[in-house]
């Protein structure tokens, strides 16, 4: 998902796109719709086949991406962030006699060769890279941790821990549910993060009702009160995951907040707190008022997150949406299964 702060509101896509990682002019510059439309293999030491090398480093392929996005937007782009990206090296299958042919479509994708043309010369040596493992096993008391196939995070109901991958190993994780008087519960989760921010007043849920300019008369204890971002930890839609982040951001929820598993329904954790961060200027310039303060502002603020809470929010299960009443929240349940694709 991009997200691109403009000097008049924030401008959301997803893309899935390919680049010639070869610098060639003899195969195709983009693999077009196939690596989301065929299936696709991981390479393995012992899979046949002679592999080009990359030459395009991947620095330079986020680089070619984000000009081609760029030149589609109107007017000056103040931030961009990038959220839930994965870059991938892909292998497509091509085969030469006097021409390139592309071995799936068995059509050629070039024109005659010259005599002096040489795969060879692009030669790399074998992909030795290989799939590893990281038990599901709690380090707390050796029980077998649960979650979705997609999720970040696992959990371990006997001895209520929750675990997220670090490296080669797994990571204690804090959280925490809000409890709720709801029926038919599926507990959706939120980063909160609470971050140093500088270049502008903004610390506490006083400091909120000013910079967003809501309509509410700032209270005394609210100068109290630790001002939070608060972000989905789930993968959806960009405009589903603005208008979430941003409604929950500007509620900052102050009900009570368990440090335990609720026995009710988890939602997975698809989006980690490292991408979460990365969102935080984004909703910050979605909720700025007046607009030009995002424009004369924006490039000058820095937000260093200090501390994060993975917290899960109870919402009211329906027959087409998920719904959370107190924050005035819905999702499309439908919105929500298709986000498994992103």
């Amino acid at each position: 998902m991009i997200f691109s702060s403009t000097s008049g509101k924030v401008l959301h896509k997803f893309i899935d796109i390919s680049h010639q990682a070869v610098i060639s002019e003899y195969f195709p510059v983009s693999v077009g719709l196939r690596s989301q439309a065929l299936k696709l293999r991981f390479v393995l030491p012992e899979t046949k086949g002679r592999f080009l090398k990359t030459e395009l480093t991947s620095k330079k392929a986020v680089q070619v991406f984000e000009n081609q996005f760029i030149r589609s937007l109107h007017g000056p782009v103040i931030h961009q962030s990038y959220i839930g990206e994965m870059l991938s090296l892909i292998y497509s299958p091509f085969y030469v006699e006097e021409k390139v042919y592309d071995a799936v479509l068995n059509k050629p994708v070039s024109l005659l060769l010259p005599n002096n043309f040489s795969a060879a010369a692009h030669d790399d040596d074998r992909p030795q890279w290989q799939v590893q493992f990281v038990p599901a096993i709690c380090l707390n008391c050796g029980w077998d941790l649960q979650g979705d196939r997609d999720s970040l995070v696992l959990n371990c109901k006997n001895c209520n821990s929750a675990w997220r991958p670090s490296g080669k190993r797994l990571k204690k994780l804090k959280f925490a549910y809000m409890l709720s008087n709801i029926d038919n519960v599926t507990n959706m989760p939120f980063w909160r993060i609470k971050a140093e921010i500088s270049g502008i007043e903004l610390n506490s849920f006083a400091d909120l009702i000013k910079i967003a300019n809501l309509p509410k008369v700032v209270q005394k204890e609210w100068e109290n009160i630790d001002f939070c971002f608060w972000v989905p930890a789930f993968k959806i839609r960009p405009k589903s995951f603005l208008r979430l982040g941003r409604n929950m951001t500007l509620s900052q929820p102050r009900e009570k907040l368990i440090p335990e598993l609720p026995d009710t329904r988890l939602h997975p954790v698809t989006l980690p707190v490292s991408e979460a961060a990365e969102t935080l200027k984004t909703y910050l310039a979605s909720f700025m008022k007046p607009q030009k303060l995002v424009l004369s502002k924006l490039k000058d603020i820095k937000i260093n997150p200090k501390s994060y809470l993975l917290v899960y929010i109870p919402f009211e299960e329906k027959h087409h949406e998920l719904t959370q009443p107190l924050f005035h929240l819905a999702i499309n349940k439908n919105t929500l299964r298709f986000a498994g694709n992103l």
